[in-house]
């Protein structure tokens, strides 16, 4: 096999020509949703050799609590440098986990304090204003989500614009777009091979959300101007 059973670590190197063939040919619901899905696959591929890596590469050393029948001499033999593989592969999960552990903390943080913030908003149903002179839009996940817009960028759109926005901000709530983009974050914390997907998934989700809220209002120029 030799350097072959190193290849689900660098298989993701195909992830940019994959986003470059979505975002030209797909449409960007289907286009976000086989990036993800990409993403995942490749990354588990990638988690699976790094344990497969240790096993090999470790069960065998001294104070290893693995059993030694799970590094056979044969499978060893196919793997280059089973020794500094099985190491560096450890060193490799350890970065994955805090990397992942990380952002996963980051998400979710940013979402307590954001509906924390809302606490003291009258409810506005799935719309909530915030006062500020500094123009924004988001949608914000949860249970329920909401569309958080500020007032400097409700006083920027004229009413049918308003509604454009409102559209598109909806439509990422519906599509749970933030789940496809942590999935890829998580996906790219595990092989920085893969990141490049998640700049192509954030441009095919907001095309997505455009292309939702284009049909919400009938208008696709009024949605582009918004």
């Amino acid at each position: 096999m030799g350097v072959f059973v190193y290849l689900p670590l660098v298989l993701p190197l195909t992830a940019l020509p994959i986003a470059r063939l979505a975002e030209q040919h797909l449409h960007p619901r289907r286009a976000a949703r086989l990036l993800t899905t990409v993403a995942v696959i490749l990354a588990s591929c990638s988690l699976v050799c790094l344990g497969l890596l240790v096993v090999v590469g470790t069960a065998q050393l001294p104070g290893n609590p693995l059993p030694d029948g799970w590094s056979d001499d044969e499978v060893r033999e196919a793997v280059p440098h089973d020794a500094f593989a099985g190491k560096a592969s450890i060193l490799a999960l350890v970065a994955v986990t805090m990397a992942c552990g990380f952002t996963l903390h980051r998400h979710y943080r940013f979402r307590a304090r954001a509906h924390r913030a809302l606490a003291g908003l009258p409810d506005g149903g799935d719309l909530a204003v915030l006062p500020d002179d500094v123009p924004y839009a988001y949608a914000l996940p949860g249970s329920p989500g909401r569309v958080m817009v500020s007032t400097a960028m409700l006083a920027a759109l004229d009413p049918a614009e308003r509604r454009a926005l409102l559209a598109h901000e909806r439509a990422h709530l519906a599509g749970h777009h933030h789940r496809l983009l942590l999935a890829t974050r998580l996906a790219g914390c595990v092989n920085p091979l893969l990141r490049p997907l998640q700049a192509a998934l954030v441009y095919s989700t907001e095309r997505w959300a455009d292309e939702e809220a284009a049909r919400a209002t009938g208008d696709r120029r009024l949605t582009a101007r918004a």
